[in-house]
């Protein structure tokens, strides 16, 4: 069993930005792979980013690269997610996930997920 926190969402605005932060237990961290996904009204979960569990190598959907950076801390089993030049199109509920397995970037193949964490970026 794997518990997973979200916290540091808030309200932004267009060109600000924030730093999430995903606090995970209950479970070898270092062996998961991590994701961060996102939600809007009407819309389906989508992927945001994901760090591998062996060599922490980042992945991103494009509209978020050169803005976000996904990153860990195994020894804090702490997973975080940078985001820089917010704009109004970011704005979404964030979910922390986690998968012990390789890289994927569904949403059904992440086992465990967070509450959610609510981002608003204003124009």
């Amino acid at each position: 069993q794997v518990q997973l926190v979200e916290s540091g969402g808030g309200l932004v605005q267009a060109g600000g930005s924030l730093r999430l932060s995903c606090a995970a237990s209950g479970r070898t961290f270092s062996s998961a792979t991590m994701g961060w996904f996102r939600r809007t009204p009407g819309k389906e979960r989508e992927f945001v980013a994901a760090i591998s569990r062996n060599n922490s190598i980042p992945y991103y959907r494009d509209s978020v690269k050169g803005r976000f950076t996904i990153s860990r801390d195994n020894a804090k089993n702490l997973v975080y997610l940078q985001m820089n030049n917010l704009k109004p199109e970011d704005t979404a509920v964030y979910y922390c996930a986690a998968r012990y397995g390789s890289i994927r970037y569904g949403r059904e193949e992440y086992e465990y997920w967070g509450q959610g964490n609510q981002v608003t970026v204003s124009s």
